[in-house]
């Protein structure tokens, strides 16, 4: 069948050729801040919360801190990246920054959790502003075969982000307060914003087609309430409540109906085009699978830590630092590699087959297990994830047309984004299931060996939600009177121990899956400039 193209007509500059190297890095100067300051803050609110909640006395929102900020940030993604390819990467950068800022500002004022959570949907909208632009304007200054070292350079800001976060909210909160948590990010922003409105030009892909604002209304309309009913508290949602069945069926209609409306307008919000090139479909499926497996494994981890090794919650969050460090140091090596090489498969295959593995060895942990053995196993998934993570959207850019490039980096980070959140919904239900079997099996028993009187101590729901207790120390459920029986707290530590190594084992088969459909993905030779060609679409 004779192949078809996306036509790419439109006028346009190629900055790539006419910007200076000196004008280059100033650009991504302005880029890594603005990114950083989205990176920072998400790590940062992490750490000021407890002490958030206790000032509001907010327990019953604050999921929705994050739930907010998530469904913002998730769902204005593909829509930014088709904005800045019509209307220039610098204008939506901007609106980002600036709206983060105010978002900030008003976090950081706020009087109640309500006020709070609105705030942090309006943060949410800037740094969804800021996520979809960050791989697109490496490709405006850079043709595919020199920008692997500018996406690399991505992928650190990341991890050193997620490295000083913890660090730089516990000394804001535990000082000055929890409000400079928020505040912290003004400075950042105003530098980030000045590089930006002084040395950025108007980075248009030369994209002359009208918005498609009936495509933004259902996709907006179709992500929401998808994302809202995988997030809702599921104990006070169930799954088969009518409100949950009811914002999946109207995901679904919406969805349904943003897909008959994609196919017939002339610029789509989502274009539905590129998904049949070979190419970028793998690379949409491997950062859907990206998600699905990745946050789940950090996420759970400090849970292990805490409840299987015995360490202290600041022991557990620091113990993230090894695994970020290799991936922040191996991203910037593979982006050299590449750089030199033109190769990225090579790479990408390497990466998923070092996470696979971690993921198996995190599954052989037991409550034998050291901090030093779990340390160990991180840094294997780190320099993994930093192998393979930051190249997808090189590999997926490199398969589409310039003009579409916006949207079609937009859209990969969207996929990983939903994978994120579809797989902590997975893992979260998985992790009670087996932890529900595990304490009938083993805590159960061991609870009924214990005289009445010491028994009627032992709160159940406290050691499912709390932890087994450190060497010394008491342990969550029993009272500081009354340590909890050591035969009873190994049983604890055994029951989180083999649920949580499940979700590693789980992810192990998604890094095979993703393995193997990585293996089929066309290495396309990295193009030495941005002429827009038109791409050809497999059909």
């Amino acid at each position: 069948m004779a192949a078809t193209t996306i036509d790419s007509s439109s006028e346009r500059i190629d900055y790539a050729a006419t910007l200076s190297e000196r004008a280059k890095l100033l650009i991504m100067l302005g880029v890594l801040l603005g990114l950083f300051l989205e990176a920072l803050d998400q790590t940062i609110v992490a750490t000021a919360l407890p002490r958030i909640v206790s000032e509001f006395q907010g327990i019953n929102l604050v999921a929705w801190v994050s739930t907010g900020y998530l469904l913002a940030s998730t769902a204005l993604v593909p829509i930014y990246g088709k904005l800045s390819d019509v209307l220039g990467r610098r204008a939506i950068v901007i609106w980002g920054i600036v709206v983060f800022l105010i978002g900030s500002v008003l976090c950081g004022i706020a009087g109640s959790m309500i006020q709070l959570v609105i705030f942090r949907v309006i943060q949410g909208i800037g740094a969804a502003a800021l996520a979809s632009t960050a791989f697109a304007i490496p490709a405006d200054l850079y043709p595919p075969a020199e920008r692997a070292r500018a996406t690399g350079l991505i992928g650190a800001t990341f991890g050193i982000a997620s490295i000083l976060g913890p660090l730089v909210g516990g000394f804001l909160t535990d000082g000055p307060g929890w409000r400079w948590a928020f505040f912290v990010n003004i400075p950042f922003g105003i530098l980030a914003l000045a590089v930006i409105l002084t040395r950025m030009p108007k980075l248009n892909s030369g994209q002359r087609d009208p918005i498609d604002w009936l495509g933004t209304g259902l996709l907006l309309l179709a992500v929401v309430p998808l994302l809202l009913g995988l997030s809702l508290d599921k104990t006070l949602f169930p799954w088969n409540s009518p409100l949950i069945i009811g914002l999946f069926v109207a995901a679904l209609v919406a969805g349904v109906a943003l897909i008959a409306v994609e196919r017939r307008v002339a610029s789509p919000v989502i274009a539905l085009p590129l998904f049949r090139i070979r190419a970028f479909g793998i690379v949409s499926l491997l950062s859907f699978l990206f998600g699905l497996a990745i946050l789940p494994s950090v996420l759970f981890l400090p849970l292990f830590l805490v409840n299987v090794v015995g360490v202290s919650a600041t022991a557990a969050g620091s113990a993230l630092i090894p695994q970020t460090l290799g991936l922040v140091a191996t991203a910037i090596i593979g982006a050299n590699i590449v750089q030199r090489t033109g190769r990225y498969k090579p790479l990408i295959l390497a990466g998923l087959a070092l996470s696979g593995m971690s993921f198996v060895l995190l599954g052989t942990m037991g409550v034998n297990t050291s901090l030093l053995d779990v340390t160990w196993r991180m840094v294997v998934l780190g320099i993994g994830l930093g192998c393979a993570i930051p190249l997808l959207p090189l590999a997926g850019q490199n398969a589409v047309s310039y003009r579409d490039t916006g949207s079609a980096t937009a859209n990969i980070q969207f996929f990983q984004q939903i994978g994120g959140v579809l797989g902590s919904v997975i893992a979260g239900a998985i992790l009670a299931a087996v932890l529900t079997s595990q304490f009938d099996a083993l805590v159960k028993p061991a609870i009924a060996q214990l005289p009445p009187a010491v028994q009627q101590q032992i709160d159940l729901d406290r050691l499912r939600n709390g932890s087994a207790g450190s060497e010394g120390a008491p342990a969550a459920g029993a009272t500081p009177a009354a340590p909890l029986d050591p035969a009873v707290a190994v049983a604890v530590r055994q029951s989180f121990a083999t649920s949580i190594t499940t979700l590693y084992l789980a992810a192990a088969v998604l890094a095979v899956a993703a393995l193997l459909v990585a293996l089929t993905l066309p290495e396309i030779p990295l193009r030495t400039t941005n002429n827009d060609d038109p791409v050809p679409i497999e059909a």
